[in-house]
């Protein structure tokens, strides 16, 4: 296995919103050489009856995706917004969740693959992976096997990204992970820059606004909270989130994911 890679079977990844209804799921952190370009991986496999469906719902992270399934090459900008994919009959993909700076290689303007999924002619890449998802093996030696020749070929399409292509890294991971930053002004304090050069690094390396990139974690942190802390009150969650109150993130999740806290929480309650 290359350095630095590793195999997760998740059934409670963070942006899923209905975890439970996940098809097999693999999330594999990718090589150290496209540590830079890749946060993780994914792979669903999926193998469903005739006539039947399952719908994913997913409030995406904020970043663009490279994703290779059984026929096609896709890129999937930024979205706004949750999303879904109703999965049929028997199939797979190969996700790379891009980090910043890999962003501008594949989408000049990514505001401009806002809530789009582009079909990008890439059949070096389709080739290698499907070779890889269909070949011998069991599920786990495949799907290194599609994470290497996938990584392989990243490395050597995507030039190493320069000093501003690191920070802009940098500015994702901080706005992730740190709960203390809810605001812009906090995200600017912890990277020491400005307000100007924070929104100019997630224009042109993420495609969305940094309040919104703050927004979306929160929303995947509340829903997240929901599903795995059910006795807990919402204006509790509300609170711990930095929200002003409970109807401020009510507002937020209902207008954003088009479903009530309420309710959610009713659907993913045992």
């Amino acid at each position: 296995m290359p350095s630095g890679e590793r195999l997760e079977d998740s059934r409670q990844p963070r942006g899923v919103l209905y975890p439970a209804r996940l098809p097999t799921f693999d999330r594999i952190a990718p090589p150290e050489g496209v540590a830079s370009l890749v946060r993780w991986f994914w792979i669903p496999e999926w193998q469903l009856q005739p006539g039947r469906s399952s719908r994913q719902h997913l409030i995406a992270f904020p970043a663009c995706n490279l994703v290779v399934e059984k026929d096609t090459v896709g890129l999937a900008g930024p979205t706004t917004r949750s999303s879904h994919r109703d999965l049929t009959g028997t199939g797979w993909g190969v996700g790379a969740l891009l980090r910043p700076a890999a962003v501008p290689h594949f989408a000049g303007d990514p505001a401009a693959v806002r809530d789009t999924y582009l079909s990008m002619d890439l059949p070096e890449l389709h080739q290698l992976v499907h070779r890889a998802m269909t070949g011998p093996g069991d599920r786990g030696s495949r799907h290194r096997e599609a994470v290497e020749v996938f990584s392989k070929w990243l490395a050597g399409e995507v030039p190493p990204p320069d000093h501003e292509a690191l920070l802009a890294n940098e500015m994702a991971d901080v706005i992730d992970s740190d709960p203390s930053i809810r605001t812009v002004k906090d995200a600017t304090a912890r990277l020491n820059i400005s307000a100007r050069s924070l929104q100019r690094l997630a224009g042109r390396y993420v495609g969305l606004p940094p309040l919104a990139m703050i927004r979306r974690r929160r929303l995947q942190e509340a829903a997240e909270r929901l599903r795995t802390e059910p006795g807990t009150s919402l204006a509790d969650v509300a609170a711990d989130l930095g929200y002003s109150d409970h109807a401020h993130l009510a507002n937020e999740f209902r207008s954003v994911l088009g479903i009530t806290l309420s309710g959610y929480r009713r659907d993913v309650t045992p």
